[in-house]
């Protein structure tokens, strides 16, 4: 089963206009950057557009290269007042502490739920909860199930790897200083990757009816390709394709995510 990312974020669509419309203003959500390279602004106009596909309006803030990380965090604090959510628009210049500004967006104007882990009120973040809305709508369960998670970013694998935990999953986490990850790999009934490395997983380290989540994304060869090669597809019980699968839902969940902040 090849997952149809786009299928299920139109459901999510559908189903976020609906909470719109029942909300007592529509949502805004202010998208901090600084120094937006292209492919970072053809990703905030994509937002945008879907934004306004369910009611939400997007607000682009952008910083200067030279903004430092006290300015970055002043003008969270000023937004955030303004707007019914917040998301920091990652990469930021190396000067900037990446931490220090997540951390100033607070739990209940974070849509990307990079407080999750540490607050009950936290919102799934988008890449986890793409991964829970795939699993729900194909009937897969991971309570009790042998997970490998391929990488301990913080918008992939610390947060999904936390989430599998919760409900109940056997969790491995493989980092670069592993030297043995086919081995972990061939043992695993459903793999998690989020660590950009193109094609790193071939046929040979899966076994059949594996459960492929591919929430990797790199370039090679001028496309965009995923961690995991296409061909294991054709022994996968379920596989999400980079790109249309997980990629898709993310920004449906992010949506989601601020409506329902602003229902609580």
């Amino acid at each position: 089963m090849i997952v149809d990312g786009k299928a299920i974020a139109e459901s999510i669509y559908a189903e976020t206009r609906a909470l719109v419309l029942a909300c007592p203003h529509p949502p805004v959500l202010a998208a901090i950057t600084c120094n937006p390279n292209f492919e970072t602004r053809k990703y905030l106009e994509l937002k945008k557009t879907k934004a306004a596909r369910v009611g939400i309006t997007l607000r682009v803030i952008e910083l200067p290269e030279t903004a430092t990380t006290d300015e970055a965090v002043s003008c969270i604090k000023a937004v955030v007042h303004q707007v019914d959510g917040v998301v920091v628009q990652l990469p930021f210049p190396a000067h900037v502490d990446r931490e220090t500004i997540l951390a100033a967006v607070p739990v209940e104007k974070d849509p990307d739920g990079f407080s999750y882990g540490k607050s009950e009120k936290a919102c799934l973040p988008p890449v986890v909860g793409a991964m829970a809305e795939i699993a729900r709508t194909h009937g897969i369960t991971f309570e009790n199930k042998n997970v490998v998670v391929l990488g301990e970013g913080r918008l992939v694998g610390k947060p999904v790897a936390f989430y599998l935990r919760q409900v109940g999953a056997k969790v491995t986490v493989l980092t670069e200083a592993d030297t043995s990850p086919h081995f972990v790999l061939k043992a695993a009934e459903v793999i998690i990757s989020g660590i950009g490395a193109p094609h790193f997983v071939t046929k040979d380290m899966v076994k059949e009816g594996i459960v492929v989540f591919d929430a990797g994304t790199s370039e090679d060869g001028g496309l965009v390709v995923g961690d995991v090669r296409p061909d294991v597809a054709h022994q996968a019980a379920l596989f999400t394709p980079v790109p249309g699968g997980i990629g898709p839902i993310t920004i449906a969940i992010l949506l989601r995510n601020l409506v329902n902040l602003v229902q609580r």
